[in-house]
């Protein structure tokens, strides 16, 4: 079966919407054809010179890479940087590279669903909810086509609200019209003044689904001119958004949940604040560089907050209150490869799919 690059990018992004990913993100088709086919595929948290080798040497094709290469715009190709090199040797060799990174982290089954999974414990929303991804549509339907357009939204992904699912609002009302020489009216005669009883029907979509719900009322609505309006809302989804809330099954106290934690990720180390004397039941986490979150968590009232590339002054937000532990950038998030592969199997048996073996953590531990 032939399988192209554009396959494999259109089932990540329905995963996870290229939409959700952070302004400053570098996410996307980096290098290649969306038209190139496919042999093997890598998986690999990080970018380097030793991952295009291991790339070449199992005969994949395609890097999918959940830190980018490239965060700001390059003007030349040198080799003057490992990232330029990178970029010319992935180029040399016809190997695409696609990035998966905030976007992954946003989604409510993305790098923290994984994570929560592997400590045990139970997410209850996320804790920074991401703004602005909420369009709110209405449209003015025949009442006698009202069902249909309605089941047409609710199948293309209107009407999900949390746990909530075929969410509407509707009323019914007239609406007016007359149409002139070149119309064809569904209802009524041209050139005549016509009111036609319809229901008004309400509905929300996450905005990367705008294009497919446009459809959807086009293809199922009667009219030739369709009466609708979309705009934006400020509305939050509690399951989408970075960092995650949490209990879990059991409390702990504070060493033994240290030693947990090291053992559950294979952590070589712990950076942690001083022991308040609390139980640890409620949770708290971020992956990657989460600092932004200590005193949000601390709102929460939860026992411990998780994340890495903490500062020196970063501890000092404790203050007691909550225990703040830093488990390293690399091994909070190394996890998005075995994630990747496990989706990316389930969709496509004919490709060979790794997970990269090379250590590309730049922090190294001296014990």
């Amino acid at each position: 079966m032939k399988i192209l690059v554009k396959d494999i990018t259109s089932q990540l992004e329905d995963l996870a919407p290229i939409e959700y990913a952070e302004s400053y993100d570098n996410i996307g088709l980096i290098v290649g054809s969306y038209d190139q086919r496919i042999q093997n595929i890598l998986i690999t948290l990080d970018l380097t010179e030793e991952i295009i080798i291991e790339s070449i040497n199992k005969k994949c094709n395609l890097i999918i890479s959940f830190h980018p290469i490239l965060f700001k715009p390059i003007k030349s190709l040198t080799e003057n940087s490992f990232s330029e090199r990178v970029i010319i040797s992935a180029i040399k060799n016809n190997i695409a590279i696609y990035v998966i990174h905030t976007n992954l982290d946003f989604i409510w089954e993305g790098t923290h669903s994984y994570l929560s999974k592997l400590l045990q414990f139970n997410r209850e929303k996320v804790l920074f909810p991401k703004e602005g991804i909420m369009k709110k549509l209405t449209t003015y339907v025949p009442i006698s086509y009202a069902e249909r357009v309605r089941n047409s939204l609710f199948e293309a992904g209107a009407g999900n609200i949390s746990n909530y699912s075929h969410c509407s609002y509707n009323f019914d009302g007239f609406g007016s019209f007359m149409g002139n020489e070149k119309t064809k009216p569904f209802s009524g005669k041209k050139g005549v003044f016509h009111m036609e009883k319809e229901t008004c029907i309400n509905v929300i979509f996450p905005s990367h689904k705008l294009n497919i719900i446009k459809k959807a009322l086009f293809t199922s609505h009667p009219y030739e001119e369709i009466a609708y309006e979309i705009y934006s809302i400020e509305n939050i989804n509690p399951y989408l958004g970075i960092g995650i809330i949490g209990d879990l099954t059991e409390e702990m106290n504070e060493y033994d949940f240290l030693i947990y934690l090291k053992n559950r990720m294979n952590l070589p180390c712990i950076r942690h604040s001083p022991f308040t004397g609390k139980k640890i039941k409620k949770l708290t986490m971020i992956a990657g560089s989460g600092s932004f979150g200590i005193e949000t968590a601390i709102k929460e009232k939860a026992n411990v907050f998780i994340s890495s590339d903490l500062k020196y002054h970063d501890f000092f937000k404790s203050e007691k209150k909550i225990l703040i532990v830093d488990i390293g950038h690399y091994e909070s998030e190394k996890c998005t490869k075995h994630l990747l592969k496990s989706f990316l199997k389930k969709k496509f048996f004919c490709v060979s799919i790794y997970e990269s073996e090379t250590d590309t953590n730049p922090v190294k531990y001296f014990y």
